[in-house]
């Protein structure tokens, strides 16, 4: 660990420049800076606005004191997401200019918002945010329909939880449960955000698939999808579903160690994963988001030392620009990914580097 402290605070000065290049005028705040000399060019165009990763990078941001850019962020989705303001819901991405791209739900990115207002709560006034906040929880309700969401994409953009079929993505439903606790922390209970948080916990209780030892990522409560997703770390933090040392966690993070390793300790999204941020497909290496995140998990449990290992994974195959992912030991698919630093400086934070 001593040895990586220079390089630590390199990779820290290195993010707060990362993200001030991914916070646009208009308060826009893209996944990567394409125009960074290192955006490798046979790899897919990240300038667009993923709310989820935005969120993540806010709450970063908070944490080092760069609080305008949470601040522009959340002007820019009431003022310029397109058909935001009109219902409360974001879709898949969206053009610097807050023009859509694509019409793919996804639930959580709603949850993700509410989540990185309510960390800047605790730095910085927000009653102007009231309406936003208002806006984002009735949102997730709206799209609720007692027992599931309608039509949805998971947290990677990939699976369907089809509404006729009453599916759900457990990560998604987490964080709207989240979202929900936070809006009515924030500004006051209401009826319908009450009622459907009570249903969505009811569903979520199901995730937990007891033969296979872990909680599933996409669910009916008949049948599951058994691949091992590594979001299900997201069930500690930042949703707080569930706790640390809960049985049925410290049996879903094993699993994950176990079964979605790889390159000693490195940590991939799902066995099986082909997407590689090219426009071609190919075995997908370890995400260091996960590794960060798996960092923050044994933080929340207390147990430093494994924090610290997972932590130290992604610091000893870097220089000074985080990756999307890390393949064969070495930076590989897009670089910089805003989001990726973002975790960086979470994880480190919770393990008091800086």
């Amino acid at each position: 660990m001593l040895g990586n402290v220079e390089k630590i605070q390199t990779i820290l000065e290195t993010s707060k420049k990362v993200f001030k290049e991914c916070s646009l005028k208009s308060g826009a705040i893209v996944a990567s800076n394409i125009h960074d000399p290192d955006y490798p060019k046979d790899v897919k165009n990240y300038y667009y606005v993923w709310p989820r990763d935005a969120s993540f990078i806010c709450v970063a941001c908070d944490l080092i004191g760069l609080k305008r850019i949470p601040e522009k962020f959340f002007e820019w989705c009431w003022n310029e997401a397109e058909r935001f303001k009109e219902k409360g819901i974001f879709y898949m991405r969206y053009y610097p200019d807050g023009r859509m791209y694509g019409r793919q739900f996804q639930p959580d990115q709603l949850g993700s918002l509410l989540w990185a207002i309510e960390h800047h709560s605790k730095y910085h006034g927000i009653i102007k945010l009231n309406s936003l906040i208002e806006k984002t929880a009735d949102g997730i309700c709206s799209s609720w329909i007692g027992s599931c969401f309608r039509r949805s994409f998971d947290i990677w953009e990939e699976r369907v939880a089809s509404q006729r079929k009453n599916e759900k993505h457990t990560y998604s439903l987490a964080m709207c449960i989240k979202g929900l606790e936070v809006a009515m922390k924030l500004i006051g209970k209401k009826e319908q955000w009450l009622k459907s948080k009570e249903q969505m916990e009811k569903e979520l209780k199901k995730s937990y698939e007891k033969k296979l030892g872990y909680f599933v990522r996409t669910f009916n409560g008949r049948r599951a999808n058994e691949t091992l997703d590594s979001s299900m770390l997201g069930l500690v933090w930042p949703s707080e579903f569930v706790q640390a040392d809960d049985r049925r966690m410290i049996s879903t993070v094993n699993t994950i160690i176990q079964k979605n390793s790889i390159d000693e300790n490195g940590i991939i999204r799902y066995k099986g994963d082909k997407y590689i941020g090219k426009l071609k497909r190919g075995n997908a290496g370890a995400w260091p988001i996960l590794n960060f995140w798996l960092s923050i998990y044994f933080s929340n449990l207390g147990k430093r030392k494994k924090a610290l290992k997972h932590f130290d994974w992604v610091i000893e195959r870097v220089e000074k620009k985080l990756p999307e992912q890390i393949k064969d030991s070495k930076p590989f698919s897009i670089i910089p990914l805003a989001w990726s630093h973002a975790m960086f400086v979470i994880s480190g934070r919770f393990l008091e580097l800086f």
